[in-house]
């Protein structure tokens, strides 16, 4: 992996791009390719059922969340470690509804894998969002476009506008238009194996000061059905590691809200109020201050490190990794 060196943030060594591997011993081989071979047909039709027909129905919200549940639990995912930051263990049912993401709330994710989207539908039942690396605006999309997004090599958008920016709105419409849902934001833009932070979208800007954004880290163990490489083989081996191992845990934290107090120094209106913003350069000072709290907070909670790679050095990580599976 020294070929990839480059591609190792220069403060802390760290490699957020480099696919996680579990080793696994002969023995267990057999085990793995029955349990891939029973669950994949299940899984498969039950996507197919759910996303074609169950998703379109005008369902109790309650019932849709136990049919996404009875999906996580397909490839075993059997045990979710939720914890809030701050909050004693055995006392999570005494702590008011505020101290976890509520309607008229932002979730900001850190963004390892598709299973990210489906945990958060699960729970929250959020309007999710892609942000994009250099833009304050943001594209709604629901939760099947959520998921493959994980995996989609258009997270690597370098332009300085997302395509079709008819389609794009921010955040302070989206919660002034569905009042009564979370807004799911997955700051980082791109995804990594969970081992570093990478710098947040300034999409999380256009928050109004009154709106909370909880950072909200999620890990998992086995470690490697994270997907920081998109594309159609990585579908195929996040799949065959999803299936294969018998169980999966998802280690969940939640951090205190974070104030968007750059909203209210500005009016409510962004300093740099059009669609598109250089790498951070047209953000001021405390913007800044504002996405350095959640992106710290996301690292403390994930036991991960803030890193200065961007999805520019993604790109061209994915490029070189891709030049090496060829020869």
């Amino acid at each position: 992996m020294e070929k990839f060196s480059q591609f190792r943030d220069r403060g802390s060594g760290i490699s957020p791009f480099i696919p996680t591997t579990t080793p696994s011993s002969p023995l267990t081989s057999l085990l793995h390719i029955t349990l891939f071979l029973f669950r994949l047909p299940i899984l498969l039709s039950y996507l197919v059922l759910y996303f074609t027909l169950l998703h379109h129905l005008p369902l109790p919200l309650v019932l849709r969340k136990l049919l996404l549940w009875a999906l996580i639990s397909i490839p075993g995912i059997w045990w979710v470690d939720l914890q809030i930051d701050g909050v004693k263990r055995g006392s999570l049912s005494q702590q008011p509804a505020s101290r976890v993401p509520h309607p008229r709330s932002v979730l900001a994710a850190n963004f390892t894998s598709p299973i990210d989207a489906l945990y958060l539908a699960a729970v929250f039942d959020p309007i999710f969002t892609i942000s994009y690396p250099h833009s304050r605006k943001v594209r709604r999309v629901g939760l099947l476009r959520a998921i493959l997004h994980a995996l989609a090599p258009g997270q690597l958008i370098l332009s300085p506008s997302p395509p079709n920016p008819t389609d794009l709105t921010d955040i302070r419409a989206l919660v002034k238009r569905y009042p009564n849902r979370v807004i799911a934001v997955f700051p980082e833009c791109a995804t990594t194996n969970g081992k570093g932070i990478l710098p947040l979208s300034p999409s999380l800007l256009t928050t109004p000061v009154d709106v909370p954004v909880f950072p909200v880290s999620m890990r998992y163990t086995p470690p490697d059905i994270t997907t920081p490489v998109p594309g159609t083989v990585a579908g195929l081996g996040f799949l065959w590691k999803l299936l294969s191992r018998p169980t999966h845990c998802i280690r969940v934290r939640i951090a205190e809200g974070v104030v968007n107090s750059s909203a209210a120094t500005t009016n409510g209106v962004s300093a740099s109020h059009e669609a598109t913003t250089g790498e951070g350069d047209d953000t001021t000072p405390e913007e800044r201050k504002v996405l350095d709290r959640v992106a710290e907070a996301l690292a403390r909670l994930g036991r991960a490190k803030r890193v200065g790679l961007t999805v520019r050095d993604k790109a061209a990580f994915v490029e070189a990794w891709r030049k090496k599976g060829r020869r």
